[in-house]
């Protein structure tokens, strides 16, 4: 769940040349393949199918690509949720490391559907679910053909859609257990995806990311100021709860790219044909060349 709350480095680049091209069609169609399984909510059919799909794409591309297993039960509902998180690495012998994120699981119900009589149906998720998950899988293409000058970590986290509005147990499920057991791992930084592929995109420096990581903040919207990219809007707007949360509390620097004002969010509207090839690629063209440029050390 997010709920809304009332509430530069400039350093020597790399070459443009260096920077791989990001494919917002493919990715597109990775969105669209994660859709045609179903609503990808926990314990259901369409849900192990997605997530066997993930993990062999990433399987594909990854120099090392792992399952990590949790069960979660829902005590009010009498309910055990079997989830799993996708953990996939990049330059993997390589000491200095970037997390990616995004969450996979898409809603169980769709409180905000106009229409009464579907809200205890699962939504398809398109953009919220799919969309960063989607600039994730084709961002592993990339990686595997052109190595990234530092170690990237792609982690797709489930359960980040149970949670029951009025209740506060439920969310994040999946970057909450990750948090948990990073062991020794501390990535330099964590930049989570989420709802990032509508039509109309404009993604806004969310709060949580700014306070506490601001100097990561700044470094992706200078990038996306290089790379002209309208999309990101360089203005404080929302304070959004999401898998971030998590990963801030246990102390990694970690921001949010997040387009919170979609219409079409916990509803059945919810589907590809809100989404973009051009908003992918849009997100994927900055995180590239965000990834490929010698000022992603300086974290």
């Amino acid at each position: 769940m997010r709920r809304l709350l009332p509430f530069l480095l400039l350093i020597c680049a790399c070459s443009p040349k260096e920077v791989p091209l990001f494919d917002g069609d493919r990715a597109y169609g990775d969105l669209v393949a994660q859709c045609q399984f179903g609503p990808r909510a926990p314990n259901t059919e369409a849900h192990d199918k997605a997530a066997d799909f993930l993990y062999q794409s990433l399987t594909a591309t990854a120099d090392i690509c792992r399952r990590q297993p949790f069960t979660y039960y829902d005590t009010l509902n009498g309910a055990k949720l079997n989830l799993v998180n996708i953990i996939a690495s990049f330059n993997s012998e390589s000491q200095e490391r970037i997390l990616l994120c995004a969450h996979w699981d898409s809603r169980p119900r769709a409180e905000k559907e106009p229409d009464s009589l579907r809200r205890n149906e699962p939504i398809i998720g398109a953009n919220d679910g799919a969309s960063g998950t989607a600039i994730l899988l084709e961002l592993g293409r990339i990686f595997k053909a052109n190595p990234p000058p530092v170690g990237v970590d792609i982690v797709l986290f489930d359960g980040e859609d149970y949670g029951f509005n009025g209740r506060e147990d439920g969310w994040f499920l999946g970057s909450y257990y990750f948090a948990r057991h990073l062991g020794g791992y501390r990535p330099r930084a964590a930049i989570l995806l989420d709802m990032v592929g509508d039509k109309d995109l404009g993604i806004y420096r969310e709060a949580y990311s700014e306070k506490y990581a601001g100097d990561l903040n700044n470094y992706i919207w200078q990038i996306a100021k290089e790379k002209k990219a309208a999309a990101f809007v360089d203005s404080l707007k929302h304070a959004v709860l999401d898998d971030h949360i998590p990963l801030l509390s246990a102390g990694l620097k970690a921001i949010d790219l997040i387009d919170f004002d979609y219409p079409y969010w916990h509803t059945q509207s919810d589907t590809p044909d809100k989404c973009s090839p051009v908003s992918l690629k849009a997100v994927g063209d900055v995180l590239l060349a965000a990834l490929y440029d010698q000022r992603i050390n300086k974290f």
